[in-house]
């Protein structure tokens, strides 16, 4: 019995905790925050393979969700995802914890999947980043036991498959845990199974104009925060942190709450240690990818000169700025501590222990059920935006889009007001150009897209647009009609399509694209059939491996003589 419920059961334990914390957030409609931007029919153009010249941030995961829009509404690919992610990261969880008894796995399963660090960046909008995350356990393990052993590399690819689809964020966690997990030819594995999966977003962003961007001004902009009466360093070992206060769950942080919950996390450690021998073949790759990973996340808040001066001498070291979210392997060791602390008290008859520490996440984060309490709600996309779609999608004539105003995060009287990054970029068929400069406090950083840079101080000028826009190549110029100062006045002698309450659609006359230098085709390309490779010969091994063993479980066994 508990062979064909070893999985099952976490895995449904995770969807349940999944449909618990979207709540009304599982209706059709699109759930939009800060960085979760999905929309209806996403193309599989330029953009979603990082061939537009832009920072390639959501390669590939823009491909893969239009590649599941292919066969399912936007909307649902979406709420796949999200359950996904709670699903994933709890039968992944559970699997580490060796007890015979479900309970202690369902311990870990839970924990893992319910805490302040998923609650967070789910706000944050980050879904890719928890997709990699969620299989973050499976990596550890596969990279501390399987990746040494002769022919164990092809374990790795299967488990990095969740973060390869994350993108840079999810797989630069995933590859340093996996890295420190593992042993001598174990590291090379990883170091060589991480490289390949990185080339679809690597390779467009080293040969995009320009490189890759890294602006060390961000690193204290970014750094983690006390969300807490801990301090930084105590919130980041309770699994919270996030830079971005508006993401806090509602309520978190209270002195009572954050006390038990401390509790929690440190108990849970103790017991990692102490009971370490059930884990042998693995705990201590597993804690030095929690050390370091919590080392990298205090970084930005404790020593953000350090990391200011390695983002100046390599520019790929800005990915290390957000620093709490390489606190994720933190959460594997806690979570399998207190696993392994509610196998323990079973053995000692204290069965209640086992089941507070199964419920104690829930109990003490409430604030991420029911669509994060109310934060998440579905929204439909204004009928303006529908209606400029239309009329861009039919004309034949090239040229880019414009947004105004001129700003990357947007609240939308139609999202609650909620804060969401510009959706028109996924939305519109054509290149649509918008302002990147993140501002965050009073830090903004520059902005990254070699377009927007070029017609920022045009913009920001407030004189008319029209000749500047047609010189650029610039044929629409979509505008939020609630704002006040992206009027006709700067327009003189476009052609207003869309008047609507939501959306002004304008169209420049004689406007058309302009070249541009983008990555070179055929290196991307390249770059995604290479990062393939080790995917499709992982699958391939674990569907032989799977049926050679049906193949055992169905041949009957001679009995000896």
């Amino acid at each position: 019995m508990m062979g064909r419920t070893r999985h099952l059961a976490p895995a449904l334990t995770g969807l349940g905790l999944g449909a618990l914390a979207l709540g009304p957030g599982l209706a059709p409609g699109f759930l939009l925050s800060y960085d979760m931007v999905f929309v209806p029919d996403p193309a599989l153009n330029a953009m979603a393979f990082g061939l537009t010249g832009t920072v390639p941030r959501h390669v590939p995961s823009d491909a893969a969700v239009a590649a599941l829009a292919l066969v399912l509404p936007g909307w649902l690919v979406q709420r796949v995802l999200l359950l996904a992610v709670f699903v994933l990261a709890c039968t992944a969880a559970a699997s580490l914890v060796p007890s015979r008894r479900m309970v202690p796995r369902l311990v870990a399963g839970v924990c893992y999947a319910w805490n302040p660090f998923v609650a967070e960046r789910l706000l944050l909008g980050q879904w890719a980043l928890l997709l990699g995350y969620a299989a973050l356990p499976w990596v550890l393990y596969a990279a501390a036991v399987k990746a040494g052993e002769r022919g164990g590399w092809r374990w790795l690819p299967g488990a990095m498959l969740p973060a390869a689809i994350g993108g840079f964020a999810a797989l630069a966690v995933s590859g340093l845990a996996g890295f420190m997990a593992g042993r001598g030819r174990g590291r090379v594995v990883v170091a060589l199974v991480f490289a390949a999966l990185c080339l679809p977003w690597l390779v467009p962003g080293l040969l995009r104009p320009g490189g890759v961007p890294g602006d060390g001004a961000g690193v204290e902009a970014f750094a983690a925060r006390a969300d807490t009466p801990f301090g930084t360093l105590g919130s980041l070992l309770l699994l919270g942190g996030v830079w971005n206060g508006e993401t806090v769950p509602a309520g978190y942080g209270a002195p009572a709450t954050a006390t038990l919950w401390g509790l929690v996390v440190l108990g849970a450690l103790f017991a990692y240690g102490r009971y370490r021998e059930r884990i042998a073949p693995w705990w201590r790759g597993a804690a030095w990818a929690a050390g370091v990973g919590y080392a990298v996340a205090a970084l930005g808040a404790v020593a953000p000169s350090v990391l200011e001066t390695a983002i100046r001498l390599w520019p790929g070291f800005a990915v290390l700025r957000d620093g709490q979210q390489f606190a994720a392997p933190l959460a594997v060791v806690v979570a399998v501590g207190l696993g392994l602390a509610a196998d323990r008290a079973i053995e000692a008859r204290y069965t209640p222990v086992a089941l507070g520490a199964l419920l104690a996440p829930v109990l003490l984060l409430p604030a991420l059920a029911w669509g994060a309490a109310g934060q998440l709600r579905p929204v439909d996309y204004p009928a303006d935006w529908a209606r400029a779609k239309r009329i861009i999608e039919a004309d034949r004539e090239s040229g880019d889009v414009l947004v105004l105003p001129w700003a990357a995060y947007r609240a939308y009287s139609w999202n609650h007001g909620r804060r969401v990054l510009d959706p028109l970029p996924r939305y519109l068929p054509r290149r649509v150009v918008v302002n990147d400069a993140v501002t965050v406090g009073g830090t903004t950083l520059a902005p990254e897209d070699p377009r927007a840079v070029r017609l920022d101080g045009a913009i920001r000028s407030g004189g008319p647009l029209t000749g500047v826009l047609r010189a650029a190549g610039v044929r629409y110029v979509a505008v939020d009609a609630a704002d006040p100062q992206a009027g006709p006045d700067r327009l003189p002698g476009a052609e207003r399509l869309v008047q609507g309450a939501d959306l002004v659609l304008y169209r420049i006359p004689g406007g058309t694209a302009v070249p541009e230098p983008n990555a070179p085709v055929l290196a991307v390309i390249a770059a995604w059939i290479v990062a393939s490779v080790p995917l499709i010969w992982s699958m391939i091994s674990s569907v032989a491996t799977l049926g050679t063993r049906l193949l055992d479980s169905t041949t009957p066994r001679r009995r000896a003589p």
